[in-house]
Formats: C-alpha cells, structure tokens, sequence
C-alpha cells in the first residue's frame, strides 16, 4: 500500500509539473505586446492622496481647483447629473458664492402657466445641468460613444487588484481605486503604442484604459489650459490630481462624516468590550470553576 501511495504521489507531481510547464508555454506564446489579452495594460499608479486612510479628510483647496477643471474642461462633454449646487459649500465655499456660481447655468424648466418649458437662471437647489438634451445626443456628438456621468464615476470606476492585495486593502482601507485610475487614464495619454499594435481609427491609445487599447476621448489636458488663483502648479498631472480628487468628494460627500462615526464606533464597541470583560470578572469572582 505504501508503494502504490507513493507511486502515485510521484505520478501527481510530475502530472502536475507538465501542467505548469505546459501553461507557462500557452501563457509565454499568448504574450504579445501587440495583442494584449488583459486590460486595462498598466495597472493604475496607486497616488498619495489627503482623503486616504481611516483619518483621511478632503483637501478642500484642491477640490476647488478640480471644480474649475470640471467647469472648463470636462463640462462640454461630461454630465454631472447627480450633484447639486447647495452641496459647493462643502468645498468651502459661501452661500453668496454658491448661488453665483449656480446662475451661470441656464436651466430648462417647466412647464409653465401655458404649458411651456423655459430657461431660467440656475439656482442652489438645482443640479449640474447636462451639456446634451439626451444621450443619442451626446453620442451623436462624440464619435458614437456617450461621455459618462461623472457623478459617481470615481466609486463606480477602478481596477481588481487581486490576491493578496484586495487581503491588506481590508486593513489599510484601500479605497481609492477610482481617483488612481482617473489620474492614470488622464496621464496616460503620452505613451506611445507598443510596435505591431492597430489602434481602430478615430479612437486614442492609452494603457491605462480599462475596456481595451484605446477608446474615443482624445487627450483633454494640456499644461496652463486652466488657470490657478492660488499659484498651484498649471500642469496636466496636477489637473488630473485635482478633479481626480474632486470627482472622489462627488462620488463620497460624506467620506469624512462616515470615518468620523466609524471611528467612534470603533472606541465605543472596545470601551464597551472591556466593560463586559470586567463584569463577568467581578460577577463571577466568587464562583468555583
């Protein structure tokens, strides 16, 4: 019995070296910079981000200067459907200054007394209107492909990144995986094509690209295309770090609120611990085990 045990152990290995070479072999022959077969090509460069982290909070100068890339360059495309004018204040700004910023948009409104629509100024309780009337629209206008929402496209964009990683991410609280891919898509843009590689006419390479090799939205940033009031750098890496950003504090608003409760939770549920500890200590003192 011992013999046949080990007989067929031996058999088990070496059927299994075969697989591992036989795999290694597929696996070596399939990898083709030309021909990738995973995306997106580069995983995304994980950033130093202020709202990472159990004590993260957002940088609100900066979500200021993601704003004002949001306004002049993303807004001719994107939509931002989700998020109302009131909910600027988080950003630190007044009142007063949110309903100016809200009456630069023209809403479409109604219907009116005689069953019209009409146009009226923008107000804080409104949303951030789309730049098209409809999504055929917005197609129509970008090559066949419709521009996303970008209200929650840091939460709903990001990239598997696998065991065992996704195990201390659990403990680190990783949870930017959205803004790194952004910031990554956006500066992506430079990196040439590997030799051998088609890219489909009217589309634009980048690696960081989640859905394949390339996609329909040129490169939308270049340095000193948005201007700064605060002296901050006027370059496409620190655009793609600013609305990254704020795209995360439009996804997540409440971010540091929920940190904040589940901080306390966490002292809480420990005081809370030890105390019932102590007691069954001091009930069960005088009992004999």
């Amino acid at each position: 019995m011992k013999t046949i045990l080990t007989s067929l152990a031996l058999l088990g290995l070496v059927l299994a070296g075969t697989a591992a070479a036989t795999t290694g072999a597929i696996a070596q022959e399939a990898h083709n910079e030309a021909q990738p077969t995973h995306f997106p090509i580069h995983e995304p460069k994980e950033m130093d981000w202020s709202f990472a982290g159990p004590f993260g909070t957002y940088d609100k100068a900066q979500l200021q200067r993601g704003l004002k890339v949001y306004k002049e360059v993303c807004a001719a495309c994107h939509s931002m459907k989700l998020v109302a004018f009131r909910t600027l204040e988080d950003l630190g700004y007044s009142e007063a200054q949110v309903k100016a910023l809200a009456a630069e948009y023209t809403i479409n409104d109604g219907p009116n007394d005689a069953g019209d629509m009409f146009d009226r100024p923008g107000i804080p309780s409104d949303y951030f209107p789309a730049p098209f009337p409809n999504d055929q629209a917005a197609a129509a206008a970008n090559g066949g492909a419709a521009p996303p929402d970008m209200s929650l496209l840091a939460k709903a964009r990001g990239v598997e990144r696998g065991f065992p990683r996704f195990v201390f991410d659990i403990f680190t609280q990783y949870a930017q995986g959205g803004p790194d891919y952004i910031h990554s898509l956006l500066t992506g843009y430079d990196e040439q094509p590997p030799a051998g590689m088609e890219i489909p006419e009217g589309t634009h390479y980048n690696p960081y690209f989640i859905a394949g090799v390339s996609l329909k939205m040129p490169n939308p940033l270049s340095d000193d295309q948005v201007t700064y009031d605060d002296g901050s750098p006027q370059t496409v890496d620190q655009y793609s770090r600013d609305v990254s950003a704020f795209l995360m504090w439009a996804a997540e608003p409440h971010l540091e609120a929920r940190k904040k409760t589940g901080f306390r939770v966490l002292v809480f549920l420990l005081l809370f611990g030890a105390l019932v500890y102590l007691t069954k200590r001091k009930v069960w003192a005088g009992v004999a085990h």
